[in-house]
């Protein structure tokens, strides 16, 4: 069932609602054509014909970062020695796997995950094109299709930031596995990249994969594609030391440095990761305006430290949350885990306020993906909206009155009661109106990839 917008009028009335800077009692928000027409404050009781969302009402949640994939690893790389790069190489037995089939089939399950966390939105870094070896499918944009396809069907909405995937390392030629995901050349990639085109639900951004895997020189073109459609462009950065130093051996410069010499930063641009920077990185990013997601869950799974995520909002980067290699998926905890990493680094609290972390979960994730119109509930807002409950065991209390404390601080992913996109129900009361059975197609689309 194609995501459409709600093609009559309807008002949906929102027991507490989180308005940008506080929590509303008593809101009606009233939807027409997939957006917010009116959002009326100081309705003790649901108008006659509107919809009851009891519970506190958000935004619907930007999940920036997100290799869908990789869900297929969860509980099974998680004990164990080794680094990052050890996990790598069970990453990739993984992808060998996969085909547009079963990357729809485990895509979809994910992205309907993801609604039931209440995500709105998701920023697919894709970088998984061709076949085993490298072989292009008839259709080369197949498995990019089969992303666009399982977000559509799982009821969100899709950046697809088309990824550029050229080498194993800096002068090195993909190895075999690497092979799926080049296209060559920048060249190459940015005409296989024009053929992609969005739709309703979804929107058509690009990547780097990072400095290691797309040659310098070769940086400017995925850059000027992205400049040329005014479309986001997203680039692994600096999320392990080991890429720092090989950067510096092959241009004697960090990878946020050889960013700003191609001209890849700016202010459609977001940095993932940006673990381990030097003060001119961050200053370089933030200067440049260029927006930076955290990835708090991912980043202590695979054990690559935490990000200087207050200086860099400090000189000027917007932050936004991602999931990534989804370890768990729930933005909820990305928003904390953000501010609790940053404690225990220092050893002082209160580094952001509730508000601003749901602002980065929110409108500022939404704009990192190319939806500037969504991520608020105001009149000219797309339609998304995600009701956590107040009545579980994390949440009861007299918590409403504390505001977005309650959402960031209290709740989880499990919490989440409503999830509307477009002004469409897609998850009513705690279950999925399109895939009914989420764990079950979770469970068979990831045994159909690992044996």
């Amino acid at each position: 069932m194609p995501l459409t917008p709600q093609a009559t009028p309807t008002t949906y009335w929102l027991e507490h609602a989180w308005l940008g800077t506080h929590v509303e009692p008593g809101v009606t928000v009233e939807v027409a054509d997939g957006r917010i027409t009116a959002v009326r404050t100081g309705t003790p009781a649901p108008p006659p014909g509107a919809e009851a969302l009891h519970g506190l009402t958000l935004p619907g949640l930007a999940n920036a970062h997100s290799h869908a994939f990789h869900r297929a690893l969860r509980g099974t790389v998680q004990v164990g020695s080794g680094t990052f790069w050890t996990w790598r190489e069970v990453m990739y037995g993984v992808a060998d796997r996969l085909t547009p089939d079963s990357y729809y089939a485990l895509a979809r399950a994910v992205y309907a995950e993801m609604a039931l966390a209440g995500i709105t939105c998701v920023g697919e870094f894709h970088y998984l094109h061709h076949a085993p070896g490298g072989t292009r499918y008839d259709d080369p944009n197949a498995m990019g299709r089969a992303l666009l396809a399982a977000a559509d069907d799982a009821g969100i909405r899709i950046t697809l930031l088309d990824t550029a995937y050229l080498s194993a390392g800096f002068g090195d030629r993909p190895n075999q596995h690497q092979l799926r995901f080049s296209d060559g050349t920048a060249d190459a990639w940015a005409e296989r990249a024009d053929a992609l085109k969005g739709a309703e639900h979804a929107r058509i951004g690009a990547a780097v994969h990072s400095v290691r895997a797309v040659p310098a020189e070769e940086l400017g073109t995925v850059a000027d594609w992205a400049r040329r459609r005014e479309a986001p462009l997203h680039v692994h950065l600096s999320e392990q030391t080991a890429e720092n130093d090989a950067c510096r051996a092959a241009h004697g410069r960090t990878p946020t440095q050889l960013l700003a010499d191609h001209g890849v930063l700016g202010p459609r641009t977001t940095a993932v990761h940006a673990t381990h920077l030097t003060d001119e990185d961050i200053a370089l990013l933030g200067g440049s305006a260029t927006g930076v997601c955290m990835c708090p869950t991912t980043e202590r799974d695979l054990a690559d430290g935490i990000g200087p995520a207050v200086a860099l909002q400090e000189q000027g980067s917007l932050l936004s949350l991602g999931s990534d290699s989804h370890a768990v998926i729930d933005l909820l905890e990305e928003a904390r885990a953000m501010e609790l990493n940053e404690r225990l680094r220092t050893r002082t609290r209160g580094h952001w306020t509730a508000a601003a972390l749901l602002r980065a979960a929110t409108a500022d994730g939404h704009a990192a993906l190319g939806w500037d119109d969504a991520g608020t509930l105001a009149p000219g807002a797309l339609a998304d909206l995600t009701t956590i409950r107040l009545d579980s065991v994390r949440t009861a209390g007299p918590l409403p009155r504390l505001g977005a404390e309650t959402a960031v601080f209290a709740a989880t992913a499990a919490d989440v009661r409503h999830t509307i996109v477009g002004g469409r129900q897609i998850v009513r009361d705690g279950t999925h109106t399109r895939v009914p059975d989420v764990p079950t197609a979770l469970a068979d689309a990831i045994a159909a990839v690992r044996g």
